[in-house]
């Protein structure tokens, strides 16, 4: 009778376990059914495209190989290290906030090479990124904010062969700029953009001293297009990082095109905080 007695007790004790745990792993969104499965191969590479830049990358395993593909941020490509490798686990982080677990299993037909990773699974909300690190999706939000603006900034206009650059607002939130540019093609030729730079160099260069240039780099662009077509106007922000003009210095804003001459660019001296209008 004692016996019956324990075996019933211990019954209903792994049972109430049991179900404390499944508690506590969905509070803490570890239920594995939220996991995304993903089945990569040996001798394939497998792409994930996230919706936001990725800031951080963990593997659970050496047998799996991951890296960020060339020239872009929010790409991610896996392959296995070495075959039949034991089921593990990618963790990644990305700029909108948000942290994505993916479950790996080895599969050599690996028939999804192009994965789109999407909020299923994403935990946000709880992430806080160091201080030296920018909440993109923050920036990309007030970008489009400074596309919208009615309040313009006038007199940053530079126009030659049929091809006009204008600045027509500089607007400023929590130490970004925000530089609205207009890109206008009258002519009859589509106008393929080489470079566009942002950089402070000297106003005069001595003879004997090479001039000092400091690129600034974009922290965001509004689009990539790198093609404005023949009789057409396209406008962008561009978010950087908030700077000033030292005395005897200018911020140029260059235009360069693929193989021709069609080259302009607009310097704007140290009264750029005269021109800066806030984003509210």
């Amino acid at each position: 009778m004692k016996i019956r007695n324990w075996t019933f007790m211990l019954c209903c004790f792994l049972t109430m376990l049991s179900g404390y745990a499944q508690f506590i792993n969905e509070k803490i969104g570890l239920n594995q059914e939220e996991f995304k499965n993903l089945h990569i191969g040996y001798s394939k590479t497998t792409s994930i495209v996230f919706p936001y830049a990725i800031k951080s990358i963990d593997k659970g395993s050496p047998d799996v190989l991951v890296q960020k593909a060339k020239g872009v941020e929010n790409v991610l490509l896996v392959k296995a290290a070495k075959e039949n490798f034991t089921q593990s686990n990618l963790t990644v982080v990305t700029a909108d906030n948000r942290l994505y677990v993916f479950v790996l299993n080895y599969d050599e037909s690996c028939i999804d090479l192009n994965i789109k990773a999407d909020n299923t699974g994403a935990v946000s909300g709880n992430i806080l990124f160091s201080m030296e690190n920018d909440n993109q999706k923050k920036i990309e939000q007030f970008a489009s904010l400074a596309l919208l603006k009615k309040k313009k900034t006038s007199g940053l206009k530079k126009s030659k062969f049929h091809i006009s650059l204008e600045v027509n607002g500089i607007y400023i939130h929590e130490d970004i700029f925000y530089l609205r540019v207009v890109f206008r093609n009258k002519s009859k030729i589509n106008y393929d953009i080489d470079q566009f730079r942002f950089f402070i160099r000297d106003q005069r260069k001595s003879k004997r001293t090479a001039s000092q240039e400091i690129e600034i780099q974009p922290l965001f662009a509004t689009s990539s297009s790198t093609v404005i077509p023949y009789e057409s106007e396209i406008i962008k922000v561009y978010a950087l990082e908030k700077f000033t003009i030292p005395e005897n210095k200018y911020l140029t804003i260059q235009l360069m095109e693929v193989n021709g001459g069609r080259h302009l660019d607009i310097n704007i001296n140290n009264n750029l905080t005269d021109k800066v209008i806030p984003i509210k």
